[in-house]
């Protein structure tokens, strides 16, 4: 061994250097627990063939609390990549052959060979297999005993990626697969738009384009033009994180919010109306809740909508300037809004319901009554024509009022299947259900795209070198940095596959389920927002100046992504929400059980 190798190591034994591999590979894999350490420990102080200076050094480097230091984690790697320089390839991913041939290089005896201890290969077995490291985990050595420039020109990893994509895709992996070829197209090259107008008209385009392959229907019944393939729905909104955020969200309210309001709370007139046209992108639409005054606070809206029974309308009015509809997606190039108003019917207030409302004819010229502003420049996702909205008594026919669970009858009375208003009111809000479920899909697609991002930098990036005159580390072998990034990474694909088993529960959910998946979607949308924010302020980091440059995209990316932790409901009252839904099934389960 050089002088550099025993600066770092002592004098150790053949077949104390012989565990080097294991160690290495089981920190480089993360896969050291305390238990795994507790069993090590009885072990290596029981084998008779180690030395009191072999053990000590041993069962130091094999503490969960104190991982090695960087200089000796290095070290161990240089020791390795001398070794694997010696085996054939086969033989590299050999833990025990590359033991062996690490403990020859360091003390020239063949242990194999010079030595009577078959029982350092049993134990080499033994440690091994406590630590988990299978064939599969092996595998990683030769990812890791290749230097730089073999990686970069392989570009491939350690484990079959295909196989893990496959599982990330599920039962949508046919329709991912073809969003991921549609994005390919330069049409849809995503570059940094400073000009709204210039990103808004791009992003109207593609929108349309969008339609025009197809993956507009996916959520509607065939009869007006869709797939019936809810599924697809959400995966291509997922896929579309992948690409500008701002068609993503122009997607979701186009289609999730405007077309789900439409299909969900109308009945056969108004599928039959604005459902053919809204699949082409030919009819655009938005969706009006949310007031300047009540964000949140959405049962008292001060939106109202009266009706008149003398020619049978509803007029829609804007009480006063802080009650105009607030931040809606869509409002500069919507045709149609849907409108959420407290219904009024013979002077009885009848809560919340929603009324399809025209905000412009053919031409776009907006409808008298009707006034549009512009929400200007945001931190974020500016190729979305964000606007408020006043009504000033707009008048619209009855049969405008989404009737599913609103009806006023030929007598201009009022009726409904749900008589409790509270209930009925939540029950409209179930269309709210699919947005907090896409949003989740989509800032944590989002996130993988950070985090890729931010992992391959850390692959090429290097700073400071461990002695002078030596190469300087790539950065992803800090462990303060692997700290940083792999349980952001770990999050990323438990979330991933949180989301998946909503969607599909969501699909396939019967109405007994209902309040359940409201109570899971908010929840689930509330944490993985917050982890996508979290994660792309930590990747920002861990690029340095290089994160912060537009041409990167985490900058873009993080400031798109902000906005999730509020729209689709404030993430703070959402786990309200939750925590509600939690303590009234607690409550439930007395009654059902006969002890209250």
């Amino acid at each position: 061994m050089n002088k550099l190798s025993r600066e770092v190591l002592p004098e150790l034994s053949a077949e104390a250097l012989s565990f080097i591999p294991l160690f290495y590979i089981a920190w480089s894999d993360t896969v050291l627990s305390p238990s795994e350490m507790a069993f090590i420990h009885r072990k290596l102080d029981s084998y008779a063939f180690l030395n009191q200076t072999d053990k000590e050094y041993l069962l130091k480097q094999t503490n969960p609390l104190t991982p090695p230091p960087t200089e000796v984690f290095h070290q161990w790697k240089s020791l390795l990549q001398r070794a694997a320089k010696q085996l054939p390839d086969k033989q590299k991913i050999n833990l025990v052959e590359l033991g062996v041939e690490m403990a020859y290089q360091g003390t020239g005896k063949q242990l194999k060979k010079d030595l009577d201890h078959p029982q350092v290969l049993e134990a080499l077995v033994d440690i091994r297999s406590a630590l988990g490291l299978n064939r599969e985990s092996e595998q990683l050595v030769s990812v890791l005993l290749k230097d730089e420039k073999t990686m970069a020109e392989s570009g491939r990893a350690a484990f079959d990626a295909e196989k893990l994509k496959s599982i990330l895709d599920g039962r949508t992996e046919e329709v991912k697969d073809r969003m991921r070829q549609l994005l390919r197209d330069p049409v849809f090259s995503v570059s940094f738009i400073p000009d709204k107008e210039t990103h808004r008209g791009l992003v109207l385009e593609r929108l349309r384009k969008l339609a025009r392959q197809g993956l507009s229907g996916y959520s509607f019944p065939v009869d007006y033009g869709g797939t019936e393939r809810i599924s697809d729905y959400l995966a291509v909104f997922e896929m579309l994180g992948y690409n500008d955020l701002s068609l993503a969200i122009k997607f979701g309210v186009q289609y999730g919010l405007f077309g789900g309001a439409i299909m969900q709370l109308g009945t056969e007139w108004h599928h039959r109306t604005f459902l053919p046209g809204m699949i082409k992108g030919d009819l655009l639409g938005c969706f009006a809740m949310t007031e300047t005054s009540h964000g949140s606070n959405v049962k008292n809206l001060e939106t109202t909508a009266h009706y008149n029974h003398a020619d049978k309308t509803l007029t829609i009015h804007t009480p006063r300037l802080e009650a105009g509809k607030e931040y809606i997606g869509n409002a500069l190039h919507a045709h149609y809004a849907v409108v959420f108003a407290q219904l009024i019917v013979n002077g009885t207030g009848h809560g919340v319901n929603a009324i399809v409302v025209q905000l412009r004819d053919k031409e776009g010229k907006l409808m008298p009554g009707i006034r549009v502003e512009d929400n200007g420049y945001k931190m974020g996702l500016n190729g979305v024509d964000n606007g408020r909205i006043w009504f000033d008594h707009v008048q619209v026919p009855v049969r405008n009022l989404l009737d599913k669970y609103a009806q006023i009858k030929d007598d201009g009375s009022f009726d409904s299947p749900i008589k409790n208003q509270s209930k009925r009111f939540f029950t409209m809000l179930g269309a709210l259900v699919t947005g907090r479920i896409a949003v989740g899909l989509l800032g944590n697609n989002a996130s993988k795209k950070a985090l890729t991002n931010a992992l391959r930098y850390a692959m090429r990036r290097r700073q400071f070198a461990p002695k002078d005159g030596m190469k300087e580390t790539l950065i992803i072998d800090y462990p303060s940095h692997q700290k940083r990034l792999f349980p952001l990474l770990a999050k990323t694909y438990a979330y991933s596959c949180a989301l998946d088993d909503l969607a599909l529960e969501y699909v396939s959910e019967d109405e007994r389920d209902h309040r359940r998946i409201e109570t899971l979607a908010a929840g689930v949308k509330a944490k993985a927002s917050w982890h996508t924010s979290r994660t792309f302020q930590e990747c920002r980091e861990a690029c340095g100046g290089k994160g912060y440059l537009s041409e990167n995209s985490l900058s873009s990316l993080k400031a798109d992504t902000d906005i999730f932790t509020t729209f689709e409901g404030d993430n703070t009252v959402l786990m309200q929400l939750v925590a509600k839904g939690v303590l009234t099934n607690f409550k439930q389960s007395f009654h059902d059980d006969g002890y209250m």
